[in-house]
């Protein structure tokens, strides 16, 4: 298969595959949860099922414009922000299971929660860090900032991933195994854009200093 048919193909099929891979976990883990298939605490495990999801978007994303760079589809960059959304989306669902399942509304015990505990603290601050990501995600609101100021307004996504992996780290009490592969991907990722960016940026200055 020669690279512009593989390009076709997978450009046919990566949104319906994105689409299935984000939602179908979703009715799984009700169906577990109301079948009693989560252990013997299916609150928290539950928690950190929607937390993990959310994490793996989250990463995804910053995969893509490494991808991108690799292969020279600029068109990956809107399978960019649906996996932004994405990971949003599921991380809105990790906090309606704190919130709701967990601690049944109880505001002032969740704020007490969240600013004694700094695992808390992490994932709640990583969470808020990307509602700005979501609302703006948009083609319009692209236009709207302007590509230089959207982007400024995006680097935020790598201060969330950074705080997510550590909630995450921080949170289990155990098997690190996970957390600690997650924030290994995360790191390479992170390493690998900030050379693209310094890369990029000498590209950009070389003809001036010529």
């Amino acid at each position: 298969m020669d690279a512009s048919r593989a390009e076709r193909t997978v450009r046919r099929f990566i949104r319906p595959a994105l689409w299935a891979l984000v939602l179908l976990p979703a009715p799984v883990l009700v169906a577990q949860l109301l079948l009693d298939q989560l252990g013997a605490d299916p609150i928290d495990r539950l928690e950190r099922l929607t937390g993990e999801w959310a994490l793996r978007f989250l990463i995804a994303s910053l995969a893509v414009t490494p991808l991108m760079r690799l292969t020279g589809w600029g068109w990956l960059v809107a399978q960019r922000r649906f996996l932004g959304l994405a990971a949003f989306f599921w991380a809105l669902g990790h906090l309606s299971v704190y919130t709701v399942l967990d601690w049944f509304f109880d505001w002032p015990e969740i704020l007490k929660d969240v600013t004694t505990h700094l695992y808390i603290t992490l994932g709640m601050a990583a969470f808020l860090l990307m509602v700005p990501l979501a609302l703006t995600s948009t083609k319009a609101a692209i236009r709207k900032l302007g590509g230089a100021r959207w982007n400024r307004l995006h680097s935020l996504v790598y201060l969330s991933v950074i705080g997510a992996c550590l909630h995450f780290l921080w949170a289990v009490k155990k098997d690190i195994a996970e957390p600690v592969l997650y924030g290994g991907i995360a790191a390479v990722l992170l390493v690998v854009r900030g050379f693209q960016r310094s890369a990029s940026r000498g590209v950009r200055i070389a003809p001036r200093e010529g």
